[in-house]
């Protein structure tokens, strides 16, 4: 399978600085430390809008103190989304719970092929932590779930907005790569649609369809596609019938020593009292 899916990940540098400035202020505003920042939308994906958001996540640790409470203080920082800039971020403990319970979010972001900010010697750390530690098979029913989620709630009419067709195939094809033995799928929507898809007719389709969703508004609709569609229905079948075996859960003693280490060097200092 070599075919060429259509890809943009469009971030101008002036948008670039935004962000950083958005990053670097919430530092300041909430003491703590990012440890890394990336973009995890459709940018991310490869089939932005032209008016699409920017998606910007990021992981931060937050101050001693903070940890050492009886109990837990608010372990997400969102910003209110302003214009077209949605920024919001995990504490590291909340991150490394998640992935522990094989949400692959995390490692989503952490594959991201838009980064603003990182660490550079805790970020790759952290990346190989997420990959050792995610469960396929958890995975997998995540993203099958997902997809039969935005299934139901969009597909179904007659009229049909372009990006919600994106929102189904992506996770289809990401249990795809999962029960091909791949390991952890890749973020980019492009590098998954190659490796999975063998079919040239479908392949075409979805390159039209791309090339229509990144010209057009967030909001444009069509009628529906019926080769993507029938595609859909037929591997949202194949994903139920043939889930991976589950796989054993690993200790959390190595995401507690990252924690602990990310804690040491960016949120010691003296407590205050």
């Amino acid at each position: 399978m070599n075919h060429h899916i259509l890809s943009e990940h469009p971030v101008s540098d002036e948008m670039r600085a935004t962000i950083l400035q958005c990053l670097h202020d919430i530092e300041a505003r909430y003491q703590v430390k990012v440890l890394f920042a990336c973009e995890s939308g459709s940018r991310g994906w490869g089939f932005a809008s032209p008016d699409s958001d920017y998606d910007v996540r990021f992981v931060y640790v937050s101050r001693l103190e903070w940890y050492l409470t009886v109990e837990p203080g608010r372990d997400v920082i969102e910003q209110p989304i302003s214009g077209d800039l949605d920024v919001n971020g995990w504490d590291l403990r909340k991150a490394l719970k998640l992935l522990h319970s094989s949400n692959p979010v995390l490692l989503e972001w952490l594959r991201s092929p838009i980064v603003y900010m990182q660490d550079d010697d805790l970020a790759p750390r952290l990346r190989a932590l997420a990959e050792q530690h995610l469960s396929l098979d958890r995975a997998y029913h995540h993203y099958v779930s997902m997809a039969k989620k935005n299934l139901r709630e969009h597909l179904l009419g007659e009229t049909v907005r372009y990006k919600k067709y994106l929102y189904v195939l992506r996770p289809l094809l990401a249990a795809r790569w999962i029960r091909a033995g791949r390991g952890a799928p890749p973020m980019r929507f492009a590098e998954l649609a190659r490796a999975t898809i063998d079919d040239g007719a479908l392949v075409a389709e979805i390159n039209r369809l791309l090339k229509v969703k990144m010209r057009a508004g967030e909001a444009a609709a069509s009628a529906r596609w019926e080769g993507i569609h029938a595609f859909i229905l037929r591997e949202m079948e194949e994903a139920r019938e043939h889930a991976p075996a589950a796989g054993q859960r690993r200790s959390t003693e190595a995401l507690d020593a990252f924690l602990r280490a990310a804690v040491a060097r960016h949120g010691s200092g003296a407590l205050s009292g």
